[in-house]
């Protein structure tokens, strides 16, 4: 088998996303350290939410930047990694890394606003990202996707912020935007764990190869060529992924769907323990605010 070291440093690391995403941390680091003054009903931001963005930032390099992107124009279930950890994990560490005060600047824009409120929605949310990612993986879809750069850029940047939008009904802390009580984030967890079984169920399943961005060797390379500068692809005589892979088509194509459903069974299993202990503690909290409050109201009660 080959090594991914043939593509060079530039198809590896992604030297330019990495200095955008250095970019975009300096600039929170300055935002919610230093400039935030500058802002009506600003404050600096907590250590965890700074430990949370930066988390969030480093895992999207790794993912998008790092020879594992490479990977993933070569082998399915490398892709699939990278879109169970793009919109299933990313998201919620960016969400809670962000302080409320830069979310009301943002969501409360009056140009925002409407679409905002609306595709929050919990139904509209479920319905609009497990919908566009069901769509993603239809494979004549897949395939044109795959092989157009503005495309796939576009598509993939459109799914990664309906999965904010997704997340945004349980994740989010702002008092005026919670749309869901502890039992229908339980609920709503299930719902989209259900919701996302069918695109899995359909690559796991499949007893043929679905995708020719994987089969068909033409198409591979233009799928390569998104991540690949066109001089080195010219420079290289490639035959398909079986040249760095000793799995089947098919056997890759599986696994991807396994690891996809496997990944998202963690992530939903560790937000609903999460969601239920928050919900029993605050009705335990409640419950003695209550008893509280009754026996001052009745301080001759024997208990």
């Amino acid at each position: 088998m080959f090594s991914l070291d043939l593509f060079g440093f530039r198809a590896n690391w992604s030297p330019y996303f990495l200095a955008s995403l250095m970019i975009i941390l300096v600039a929170y680091y300055l935002l919610v350290y230093k400039w935030y003054p500058r802002f009506k009903d600003s404050k600096h931001a907590t250590t965890k939410q700074t430990t949370l963005f930066t988390i969030g930032i480093v895992t999207l390099y790794i993912i998008k930047g790092s020879p594992l992107d490479l990977l993933g124009h070569i082998t399915f279930y490398a892709h699939m990694i990278q879109m169970a950890t793009l919109y299933l994990i990313i998201p919620p560490l960016l969400i809670l890394g962000i302080p409320n005060w830069i979310w009301r600047k943002v969501i409360n824009h009056h140009f925002i606003k409407p679409a905002f409120d609306f595709m929050t929605k919990p139904l509209i949310a479920l319905i609009l990202f497990n919908g566009f990612f069901s769509l993603y993986h239809i494979p004549l879809i897949f395939d044109v996707v795959k092989t157009d750069m503005w495309l796939h850029a576009g598509y993939t940047s459109l799914l990664f912020i309906l999965s904010i939008i997704m997340w945004w009904p349980l994740l989010n802390i702002l008092p005026e935007k919670q749309s869901l009580s502890g039992l229908k984030k339980i609920g709503y967890i299930f719902a989209d764990g259900v919701l996302l079984t069918p695109a899995c169920a359909l690559i796991i399943f499949a007893e043929t190869p679905l995708y020719a961005t994987f089969s068909d060797p033409n198409a591979w390379a233009q799928a390569l060529a998104l991540c690949v500068p066109a001089s080195t692809l010219s420079m290289l005589n490639l035959s398909g992924p079986e040249m760095f892979s000793s799995m089947t088509l098919l056997e890759d194509q599986r696994l991807g769907g396994v690891v996809m459903k496997i990944i998202q069974e963690i992530v939903y299993g560790v937000v609903l323990a999460y969601t239920f202990f928050a919900w029993y503690n605050a009705e335990q909290e409640k419950e003695k605010e209550e008893l509280a409050l009754y026996r001052q109201q009745h301080p001759q009660t024997t208990e």
